[in-house]
């Protein structure tokens, strides 16, 4: 009895360590994410800016990985095959901070490509504006909803994890009922936007 609750003690004191470098990782990232958006950017050698330009697809590669991570890890947990869904969850939070890692390295160093931009002067002039006509609309909501989505969930994903690591569990699946569907949505919407924004990034 004991030792269960020394163990227990030990749990708790790593959670909180655990829950402020959350808050902590959160902070850092989101100020990450509002820096990239300033106009100037970090220049870059020819050579490397030919391989970012390439980072589009790998972070759209990257998201679609993750979920099919989420939905292999979700399909294992309802079969109670719980070493099978730590090793899948465990992927797709590795894969999501790969992303993260080539997402804030491509905005630090590209300048945005705009929907609709066909001669890529960052501008959308009226004639761009007709030719793409609504389905600018469609993709601006899909791409505000899968950033809003997006900041919401990124701390509740890594507490997440917290919970499992500190092995409260009863936490853990409380908290996972509402993260799995929000971080799905990141992870498939995040390709959707790429796929439709494709045909104006510069060739």
């Amino acid at each position: 009895m004991k030792d269960l609750l020394t163990n227990q003690s030990v749990q708790e004191a790593k959670a909180k360590v655990l829950k402020r470098i959350v808050w902590v990782v959160t902070v850092v990232v989101l100020g990450l994410v509002v820096l990239m958006r300033m106009p100037d950017k970090i220049p870059v050698s020819e050579g490397a800016e030919q391989l970012i330009r390439k980072l589009p697809s790998l972070i759209a590669l990257l998201n679609t990985l993750v979920a099919a991570c989420l939905l292999a890890g979700l399909w294992s947990v309802l079969r109670k095959k719980y070493g099978t869904h730590r090793m899948f969850m465990t992927m797709a939070l590795v894969l999501s901070a790969v992303f993260l890692l080539c997402y804030v390295t491509y905005h630090f160093t590209t300048v945005e490509t705009k929907y609709g931009d066909i001669d890529q002067d960052g501008q959308i002039d009226e004639g761009e504006a007709e030719h793409v006509g609504s389905s600018r609309w469609v993709y601006l909501g899909i791409l505000i909803s899968h950033i809003v989505t997006a900041a919401v969930s990124f701390p509740m994903i890594l507490m997440t994890f917290v919970h499992a690591w500190t092995r409260d569990f009863k936490k853990h699946k409380k908290l996972a009922r509402w993260v799995f569907p929000l971080w799905f949505f990141v992870a498939v919407t995040g390709p959707i936007c790429y796929w439709m924004l494709k045909p104006f990034y510069p060739s």
